[in-house]
C-alpha cells in the first residue's frame, strides 16, 4: 500500500497550483463579486488539458489517471470554487457523459473543441419536480420520424447558459419509469431550446446555474446518447464519478480554509501573543488538519478504484459524504478563528464559507449520499 503520488503526480500538482497560484487566484474575487465568467482563462486551462482531464489523447484530452484529475480539481477549488464546480461539471458531467456512452461519431464530433477551450459542456438531470428522485423527471423525448421533440424543463444546470453543449435527461417511455429514461445531446442555439431564470446564489456565484427550457425542441435522431431507455442508468454511473470529484472539490476549499487559519493564527497578535499559540485555536486547526487529510484518503481511494476499474459507488458516496460535511465544519472552525475578519468580504474565508454549502447539495445531497451508502452495505 503506497500512499505518496508518483513522480507524474507530483510535477503535475506543482503545475497546477502555480497556474492557479498566477492566473487564477488574482480573479477569484472578481470571479465570486461580479458572477464573472474568465473565458481567455478557460481557453488557457483547455490548451494545459484541464478541460479534458480524463479524456484519452487521441480524443483531444489529456488522458491521465483519475487521481490526478483530484488533485487538479482540489488546487483550483483551493483558490476558487467557482472555478472548481465549472471544471467539475464540465469534465465529470456534461463531456463525461458524452465520452463514456457516446458512439465514435458522437466523440469526433463534440470531443475536440470540449477538450481544447473553445466550449463548454452542460448536463441537465434535475428538474423543479425532480432533485433527489431523479428518476421523478417530467421532460420528455418522442421520436417523430427522423427527429427527436423534446418538452420539458430543468432546473439548477450549472454553466447552461454558456456551455455549447448540453446533455439531457428525458423521457422516452413513461411507463418504466427509471428504466425509460433515455440522454441526448442538444447542441447552444437549437430551435425550442431556450435559456430561462439564471439562479441567484448564495455561493458559487462566479458559476453560471441557470432554467433550461425545451419547447418542441427537434433534434436528430443520432442525437440520442447511448442506447435508448438506459440513459438513467449511464446517469448514475456518471454521477458516482462526480460525486468523487465534488469530494475533491471540497477537500480543496477546505485546504484554503486551514491555511488561511494557520497563517492568520500565526500573525494575529492578542493578549501579548500569537493567536495560534492557545490550546482553542490549537485544537480546532488541528482537528480540521485530520479531517482534510481522511478527506482527502477518501477521496484518492474512490478515484483509484475507478481507475482500476472496480465497483466504487460505495466509496464515491462516502467521499463526497465525508468530504463535504468535514469541508463545512472546517470553514465555521476558520470563520470563528478568524472572528470579526472572517466576517468581511475583504477576506476569502467568507467565500469559501458560502461556496461549501453546496457540496452538500449538488449530485446528491447528503442524505442521498448516506442513502446510498446504506443501500450498498446490503440495508
Amino acid at each position: 500500500m503506497d500512499f505518496t503520488l508518483t513522480d507524474r503526480q507530483t510535477l503535475f500538482q506543482k503545475t497546477i497550483r502555480a497556474f492557479c497560484e498566477k492566473e487564477l487566484k488574482p480573479l477569484a474575487s472578481k470571479i465570486d463579486k461580479e458572477e464573472y465568467f474568465p473565458k481567455a482563462l478557460y481557453k488557457k486551462m483547455g490548451q494545459m488539458g484541464l478541460l479534458g482531464m480524463t479524456v484519452p489523447q487521441k480524443h483531444g484530452g489529456a488522458g491521465i489517471d483519475r487521481v490526478s484529475y483530484m488533485i487538479a480539481l482540489e488546487e483550483i477549488s483551493r483558490v476558487c470554487g467557482s472555478t472548481g464546480i465549472t471544471v467539475e461539471a464540465h469534465n465529470s458531467l456534461g463531456l463525461g457523459h458524452i465520452y463514456e456512452r457516446g458512439t465514435e461519431e458522437q466523440r469526433k464530433k463534440y470531443l475536440p473543441k470540449l477538450t481544447n477551450g473553445d466550449g463548454l459542456a452542460a448536463w441537465a438531470l434535475t428538474e423543479p419536480n425532480a432533485g433527489s428522485d431523479a428518476a421523478g423527471l417530467q421532460t420528455t423525448a418522442v421520436l417523430d420520424k427522423d427527429q427527436w421533440v423534446l418538452n420539458g424543463t430543468k432546473q439548477f444546470i450549472t454553466s447552461g447558459d454558456i456551455a455549447d453543449v448540453v446533455t439531457v435527461m428525458a423521457k422516452t417511455d413513461k411507463e418504466k419509469g427509471a428504466k425509460g429514461i433515455s440522454a441526448f445531446i442538444v447542441e447552444k442555439d437549437t430551435p425550442g431550446f431556450r435559456i430561462g431564470q439564471s439562479e441567484d446564489k448564495l455561493g458559487l456565484r462566479g458559476s453560471h446555474t441557470v432554467e433550461l427550457i425545451f419547447e418542441n425542441c427537434r433534434i436528430p435522431k443520432e442525437q440520442l446518447l447511448g442506447e435508448k431507455d438506459l440513459g438513467f442508468v449511464g446517469a448514475m454511473n456518471i454521477l458516482d464519478r462526480g460525486r468523487t470529484a465534488i469530494g475533491a472539490m471540497s477537500v480543496g476549499i477546505a485546504r484554503g480554509a486551514l491555511e488561511d487559519s494557520i497563517e492568520y493564527a500565526k500573525q494575529r497578535q492578542q493578549f501579548g501573543r500569537p493567536i495560534g499559540k492557545f490550546q482553542a485555536i490549537q485544537w480546532m486547526i488541528a482537528d480540521m488538519a485530520t479531517e482534510v487529510d481522511a478527506a482527502r484518503l477518501l477521496v484518492y481511494r474512490a478515484a483509484f478504484m475507478e481507475d482500476q476499474n472496480v465497483p466504487f459507488t460505495k466509496e464515491a458516496s462516502m467521499a463526497k459524504l465525508f468530504a463535504s460535511e468535514s469541508a463545512m465544519r472546517a470553514t465555521v472552525k476558520a470563520m470563528q478563528i478568524h472572528g470579526g475578519y472572517g466576517y468581511m468580504r475583504e477576506y476569502p474565508l467568507e467565500r469559501y464559507y458560502r461556496d461549501i454549502k453546496l457540496c452538500q447539495i449538488g449530485e446528491g445531497t447528503s442524505e442521498v449520499q448516506h442513502m446510498v451508502i446504506a443501500k450498498q452495505l446490503g440495508l
